[in-house]
């Protein structure tokens, strides 16, 4: 049994601490977060007896084998490094630092605890659909990969949390298509070269205060020649609508393109419709569940995880590129 110390009980980190209470092989040993009132509350639900407000006072447990980590994003690499220094095997959420030297002190970090477990929190490799679709690309089944575009549109439901998130989120580009960019790299195996973006305030200008936008996009160019094109989002009238498709010489593979809760069509006098998720824990609740198991099954098996610190930092540094491109309007070189 893994025991396992959590920090951060925000809307992820509260379905993470949930999750590891399920699981048959982890112990959700501790809790921290900054709000008493809110740790005691759901430590008491979960019958979680080992409460912080401290996380270096965490950390210094003996008995805790691994952290996992969904605090706020600004706050990641340093609880990365100070757990793995603590000689506990880390999760953490996305992304892996708000900055590119975050991320450079990360892989400082992992590299000096090669016998610690580190895992990234890219939850969509976890989901069955898009599984399938890497293992059909794999098998060449759609040919030779030239163009992968994909969305993730928040819903308008949540801007007020992502205006207060945007201070300190990195931009739009890194809060939110980090994901897009992992699944580029994932499913092509190549690696961004150029990248022009675009992209404004449409509807909410309290983002132009940190050089953000509300809706962005960007067109890369792959050092194999392949393109990508991704599209993020956070006015959305109908839900969350997170979509992908991959275009092959033989083949296209599509993920998500008409958003649904469920496979039920509702037929009344206001026409035919589906439902559409309201959010991404319950678009991608399975996947998230997937990841922590995974995490909990590499520790206990001594094997390492298909994502790296490398990964995180790769793909902050493609974000900030975007990001770049978006402020300056010039197309950048990678």
């Amino acid at each position: 049994m893994i025991n396992i110390g959590h920090i951060g009980l925000g809307r992820m980190g509260e379905f993470h601490a949930r999750t590891l209470k399920s699981l048959p092989n982890a112990n959700l040993y501790a809790i921290c977060d900054l709000d008493e009132k809110k740790l005691n509350e759901i430590s008491d639900q979960l019958e979680v007896e080992h409460r912080y407000t401290d996380f270096d006072e965490m950390i210094k447990d003996e008995n805790i084998d691994a952290i996992t980590i969904a605090s706020p994003s600004h706050l990641h690499t340093q609880f990365i490094t100070k757990a793995l220094n603590a000689g506990k095997h880390v999760f953490s959420e996305k992304p892996l630092g708000v900055t590119v030297e975050e991320c450079k002190k990360a892989e400082k970090a992992v590299e000096a605890n090669p016998d610690k477990i580190f895992m990234l929190g890219f939850m969509r490799r976890f989901d069955k659909s898009y599984r399938y679709a890497k293992e059909a690309i794999d098998q060449g089944k759609i040919g030779k990969v030239y163009m992968v575009r994909s969305y993730s549109q928040d819903p308008t439901s949540a801007i007020e949390g992502a205006i207060k998130f945007g201070p300190h989120s990195g931009g739009e580009f890194l809060d939110m298509c980090v994901h897009d960019i992992d699944l580029i790299r994932w499913y092509t195996s190549a690696e961004p070269k150029q990248v022009w973006a675009i992209g404004g305030c449409y509807a909410y200008d309290e983002f132009k205060d940190w050089n953000d936008g509300d809706n962005v996009s960007a067109l890369l160019k792959l050092d194999n020649d392949a393109m990508a094109f991704l599209f993020a989002g956070r006015t959305a009238p109908h839900g969350y609508n997170v979509e992908t498709e991959i275009m092959g010489t033989e083949g296209i593979l599509r993920i998500g393109s008409v958003p649904q809760a469920n496979m039920v069509e509702i037929l009344d006098n206001k026409g035919v419709r589906k439902e559409i998720s309201q959010s991404f824990i319950e678009r991608f609740g399975d996947s998230f569940k997937a990841e922590l198991k995974e995490f909990v099954d590499c520790i206990e098996k001594n094997r390492k995880p298909e994502i790296t610190v490398y990964d995180g930092t790769r793909v902050s540094e493609i974000a900030y590129k975007c990001k770049e491109s978006f402020e300056t309007g010039k197309l950048i070189n990678i």
